[in-house]
């Protein structure tokens, strides 16, 4: 975390991380897919989530904001704990909804098929839910949306349909609607993996000049390079747990775990 000139180790301390996953499990069926991640990520932070498909790394950000309801752990964002209970035969459920669905407002995710509501043009889709979720008046939410279209490059898209969009339009659009929620930590898996390979920076560079705001983020992605460039960390998972951690030049550059090493020797090959 960069802490500006204003902020002391003691204060950065002292403010519960914007994210806090401990000891946490989710298993399907016989398969237990996560198997006791911890992590943490303050205010600022870009954390990059990488390793091998089925390590893990979707099913960990889907735990964070409850698409997927994990088995046991903690989940906290920003200090507040995501409170569970078990049901009569044992399975864990959120225990207050309405807590689910408040702490899900301050996080935003974009996922690798974008999910626009196809018979809504571009500015419907970023004003949907700061209108009829936040109760933002129409005008405010139209001129909101209007300055992040601007924002992701697609102004001159506003009132075009999805179908007419390219898929890096797409995903840029949909990057929109979910900034138009204002959250507090953004979540982004795989975002560019559905996309040709000329439309990958389009959306990586909107990306990027997000994290330089200072906005913190988890990030699934397989693009080693930005993940290095971009990321204020790089978490490696394998069969999951967390088998690396540390900043993009440690773990590029000298990681202890061979299995991360040879992951990383395939994926920069090219």
């Amino acid at each position: 975390m960069t802490m500006t000139d204003s902020a002391s180790p003691a204060t950065a301390a002292a403010t519960p991380p914007a994210i806090l996953i401990e000891d946490l499990h989710k298993r399907f069926g016989d398969n237990e897919v996560l198997k006791g991640i911890s992590l943490t990520a303050r205010d600022g932070e870009v954390i990059a989530l990488i390793g091998a498909s089925g390590s893990g790394k979707s099913t960990l950000l889907r735990c964070v904001n409850l698409l997927e309801v994990p088995d046991s752990g903690r989940v906290a964002i920003a200090g507040e704990e995501i409170r569970m209970t078990r049901d009569r035969k044992g399975v864990t459920r959120p225990a207050d909804r309405a807590q689910v669905d408040r702490i899900r407002r301050s996080l935003g995710m974009v996922v690798q098929n974008f999910n626009l509501w196809t018979h809504r043009t571009v500015l419907e889709n970023v004003i949907e839910a700061p209108v009829h979720v936040l109760g933002v008046p129409r005008d405010e939410a139209v001129a909101r949306a209007e300055r992040l279209l601007d924002k992701v490059g697609l102004a001159a898209k506003r009132d075009a349909w999805p179908s007419q969009l390219s898929g890096g339009q797409q995903q840029r659009a949909a990057i929109a609607r979910m900034l138009a929620m204002e959250p507090k930590v953004m979540l982004f898996d795989e975002p560019t993996s559905a996309l040709d390979p000329e439309l990958v920076g389009e959306v990586l560079r909107v990306i990027q000049g997000l994290a330089e705001e200072g906005n913190t983020m988890l990030i699934v992605t397989h693009e080693m390079a930005f993940a290095r460039e971009v990321a204020t960390r790089i978490v490696f998972l394998h069969q999951g747990v967390v088998e690396e951690e540390g900043t993009p030049e440690a773990v590029f550059t000298a990681a202890r775990s061979e299995r991360c090493r040879q992951f990383l020797a395939r994926e920069t090959r090219w």
